[in-house]
């Protein structure tokens, strides 16, 4: 692109002060000829470039041009390096790549303000995490459709083709938003169900639909919402506000907690009530109960069965 080629021209002139146009069209694996153009481009935009010619000459940058100061003040150099360290921390080769060239361009070293790392501890997961990343942001940028296998919630596979518009932070989950051709409606996929993506080379045209995904969650149909009131004894405290709104609990003479909060009735939900082990117990509703219950016995009649227990 040339915005990034011009940047990149800049980036060498600053820490180069001189550089022949046929050197900056082999760096840049350009013409000589678009590189007469960028510096045109470069001069009508008031970036004070000029070359000499002989020996010795090249084009160069005049010594007293501060780019910070023609075009960003003080703050906004720092909220944009601010602001492009945080996207780094999506590990995207590109956004380094830009932080490093504005950090030189603006003379500024700028702190390790945030790390933040999405993939799990699986070497193999985080790196697959990271090429879907990079593949739907490419995708969702340059509007082409993309295609690939998912597997629901429930295991059932089927081969999506969408329109992608916005990758999706959620819940310690990346998803991604998009047109699902398929469905002929806005879906959220999660990336963890993503397999065998492909990007193709058809390209797409801006809907007038909503982006924002329903409440129902990731790719299923709308959930009738419930109300659950646990009783979650000291030893799971720790999970309390680290997974549920403060306002949801309150804390109890014993040390455990009651909690109520609001979820979409589905699998998930009593898995997640289960995941509690032996240190909950459903209070409301009393139908919640007794499914909970059945679940339970039907574990420990699994591990009877196989002689476990």
């Amino acid at each position: 692109m040339q915005i990034n080629r011009l940047l990149e021209i800049i980036y060498t002139l600053l820490q180069q002060k001189s550089i022949t146009a046929g050197e900056l069209a082999e760096r840049l694996q350009v013409s000589k000829r678009t590189i007469y153009r960028d510096y045109d481009t470069l001069s009508q935009a008031g970036i004070p470039v000029y070359a000499e010619k002989g020996k010795g000459g090249g084009i160069r940058l005049m010594p007293e041009f501060v780019l910070s100061k023609s075009l960003f003040n003080e703050k906004e150099q720092i909220e944009i390096l601010s602001a492009l360290q945080g996207l780094s921390s999506v590990k995207t080769d590109e956004t380094e790549q830009v932080l490093k060239k504005l950090s030189a361009i603006f003379n500024k070293r700028m702190a390790n303000w945030l790390s933040a790392d999405f993939s799990d501890w699986s070497e193999s997961r985080g790196l697959e995490t990271g090429r879907l990343f990079s593949g739907f942001k490419m995708a969702i940028l340059e509007r082409r459709i993309i295609e690939f296998d998912y597997y629901s919630a429930y295991g059932e596979k089927t081969r999506r083709r969408i329109e992608p518009i916005q990758l999706w932070f959620k819940s310690k989950s990346w998803y991604i938003k998009g047109f699902c051709l398929t469905r002929q409606d806005m879906r959220t996929f999660k990336l963890t169900r993503i397999k065998n993506m492909t990007i193709t080379e058809v390209f797409f045209s801006e809907r007038n639909v909503p982006a924002q995904p329903s409440k129902s969650g990731p790719d299923r149909n709308t959930k009738r919402e419930i109300t659950i009131k646990l009783k979650v004894a000291p030893e799971a405290a720790y999970r309390m506000f680290d997974e549920l709104d403060e306002e949801s609990v309150e804390k109890q003479p014993d040390g455990g907690y009651i909690v109520s909060a609001t979820f979409g009735e589905d699998e998930w939900v009593y898995g997640f009530v289960l995941s509690f082990g032996e240190y909950v117990d459903v209070l409301e509703p009393e139908y919640i109960r007794d499914i909970i219950k059945e679940k339970a016995e039907k574990i420990a009649e699994k591990y009877r069965r196989d002689g476990l227990i």
